[in-house]
Formats: structure tokens, sequence, C-alpha cells
């Protein structure tokens, strides 16, 4: 390889370099990003959650949830928080996906498969120094994840975000817990873990819980 095209893989891997470092300390810096798991009764394999946060990139118009694989999304719902305006939400799958030119890239591993399914929640273009506050709702069903066994609760589930928080079923005691986490009861009696994340990277949350006596 000659010196000149040295300098130039040099010169275009800076920026590169550049734009990964501001992507990696922006979201954690600002801690701004919150999502909330309610978990419904074993039985169901479901859970409702809601995740809350600050889209501040100037043209941004969309936010995009790609589904687990072996999960499956009901309900999605979006709504501006600052002013409550309801959002359009649609649900794409293979090659509707490909075809509207969405950007997954960081999303999901490799090229958008036939069963990839990914929740889309538009709103208007974020202007220039401007920012909107955004809440995403949506109930999910995987029975991988979130099960019992025997008479035990067991949700096995990693986390991304910077705080993370999981309230059980009503009528059931937290037995235990893979990760440090605060916990606390609900105004109804619920009990919550609430995580922090500090770390760029996934905590793997796993959660034993049983019923009460007399439960």
């Amino acid at each position: 390889m000659t010196r000149m095209a040295l300098l130039a893989i040099v010169g275009l891997a800076a920026p590169v370099a550049a734009q990964d470092s501001a992507a990696r300390l922006s979201e954690r810096a600002r801690q701004d990003r919150e999502i909330v798991y309610f978990l419904n009764p074993p039985e169901t394999h479901s859970f409702d959650l809601y995740h809350d946060y600050t889209e501040a990139r100037e043209g941004v118009d969309k936010y995009l949830n790609v589904v687990r694989k072996g999960s499956t999304a009901s309900n999605p719902q979006g709504r501006i928080l600052d002013t409550g305006e309801s959002l359009k939400v649609e649900t794409l799958r293979g090659d509707a996906i490909t075809k509207a030119g969405l950007d997954l890239k960081g999303e999901i591993e490799g090229p958008v498969q036939a069963d990839t399914e990914v929740v889309v929640i538009r709103f208007a273009p974020v202007p220039k120094g401007g920012s909107v506050r955004l809440r995403i709702s949506e109930t999910y069903t995987d029975s991988g994840r979130y099960r019992l066994e025997g008479d035990e609760l067991v949700f096995d589930r990693s986390l991304g975000r910077p705080r993370n928080a999981i309230v059980l079923p009503a009528g059931f005691a937290l037995t235990a817990c893979s990760i440090p986490a605060t916990v606390s009861e609900t105004a109804d009696g619920r009990i919550r873990l609430d995580f922090v994340n500090a770390r760029p990277d996934e905590i793997a949350v796993l959660i034993r819980a049983k019923r009460r006596s007399g439960q």
C-alpha cells in the first residue's frame, strides 16, 4: 500500500471515529431515557411498558422499535409528552421495511429478514435547536423470557436503557434478582425494582418472584 493511500484511509477513519465517540457519549451523559415494565400475571407471558425519551437531533421525524425475536408486540402507541399529542403508529415486517426505506443500521445484525418486525412512530421533524419529549407504549408477549416455573415467576430479559424499572404483578413478592436494584412498593402495593446502568452495554436481568401467602 502506498503512503498516499494509507493517508487517505486514515483521513476517512478519523471523522468516523469522531462520530462513534459522540454517539457513545451523548445518550449516557444526558440520562434522558427511561423504560418501565409492568408485568401482567405470568400465565399470560405478557407485560406492558412505556419508554420515555427526549429526541433532540435536528430533522429526526420517527422512532423505530425493532421487536425482539421471540416477542410479539401489540397495541403500540406514541404521544408527545410536551403537548399530549397522539402520534401515527404503524407496524412493518420484512419487505415492507425495505420498501419504506427505513435504516435499521445499529438496530439489527445483518440485513432485514422476512420475520424482522419494526414499530414506526412518526412525528414532526425536530427543528434546529429544538427537542421533543416522547412516550412510547406497547404490550409485549414473550413466553421464553417471561414465564412460570412451578409456582415461581421468572422474568429473564436483557435491558439496554440507562434507567430501567420493573413492576411485579399484584400479589407477588421478590425472591431473587441477578442485578443490584432499588426495591420499593408502589401506591397500589406492587413491588418495583429500579436499575441504573451507567455502562454503555446491556444488563442481563433475571428476576424470580412468588405469590404472597393468601394471594
